[in-house]
């Protein structure tokens, strides 16, 4: 996911990490005259305390430079999700229940809420990833969920994306949770056309195995790959 970088500083040449008492240029273990051993001890502390100022400064500080010149150049590899929960902004708990429930009773992982999506970043661009980096679409049909103009959006939007691309036909899977359920009456009419998960039903388990398939998953993932390896050619030719 939705499925769904940070910055990186110059790293100073000069190694902080040099023994005190030793310098690079100087071999401690020969020791034939102590004035000479002395001297050598001065001169590695010195230019030591002159390249390697971090050393000095307080703890705070040091440990902020470090974290950044740490930071690894490799990218995190992206992974298609097999989920995504899209819900208002009331229900976040609930929608952490739900993707508990998925993920560590019924093994469907990993999944994800809206709510975790990266923060800073545009509504519209994380909704996208969040439909297309994930094999299926569930909807929190809450009461809340409908007094909310964004969730509204957001359902229309995943709908019509299902219609649009073929392989995204039956991914939006409407859910009406144990708390708080929306009332199928007022369920709006786009909706209703669609079966939903019901979590009070007897028959939550077997509804919840026929629609979560491995074989339906590994389809997605492998049309996402292909979109994305397209993507990233093009943006380099």
């Amino acid at each position: 996911m939705l499925i769904m970088g940070v910055g990186k500083s110059k790293i100073d040449p000069c190694p902080l990490s040099l023994p005190w008492g030793k310098s690079p240029s100087v071999d401690m273990s020969q020791r034939p005259h102590e004035a000479d051993s002395k001297k050598s001890d001065d001169i590695s502390l010195r230019d030591i305390a002159e390249h390697s100022h971090g050393a000095l400064t307080p703890s705070g500080e040091r440990e902020g430079t470090e974290a950044t010149e740490e930071v690894p150049e490799e990218d995190e590899e992206e992974v298609f999700l097999k989920f995504v929960i899209l819900h208002a902004e009331d229900d976040t708990d609930e929608a952490l229940r739900v993707q508990n429930l998925l993920q560590n009773d019924f093994g469907i992982k990993p999944g994800i809420i809206f709510a975790e999506m990266p923060c800073g970043r545009q509504h519209l661009q994380n909704l996208d990833d969040a439909v297309n980096g994930s094999a299926w679409t569930i909807l929190l049909l809450t009461e809340n969920f409908l007094r909310d103009t964004w969730c509204k959006f957001q359902f229309y939007t995943s709908l019509m994306n299902s219609v649009n691309r073929q392989h995204k036909y039956n991914s939006v899977i409407p859910l009406r949770p144990l708390n708080n359920p929306l009332p199928r009456e007022r369920t709006p009419f786009a909706l209703r056309t669609i079966n939903a998960l019901e979590e009070e039903s007897r028959g939550f388990p077997t509804q919840v195995e026929r629609i979560f398939q491995e074989s339906v998953y590994k389809i997605q993932q492998s049309i996402w790959k292909e979109t994305r390896t397209t993507l990233q050619r093009q943006s380099i030719a």
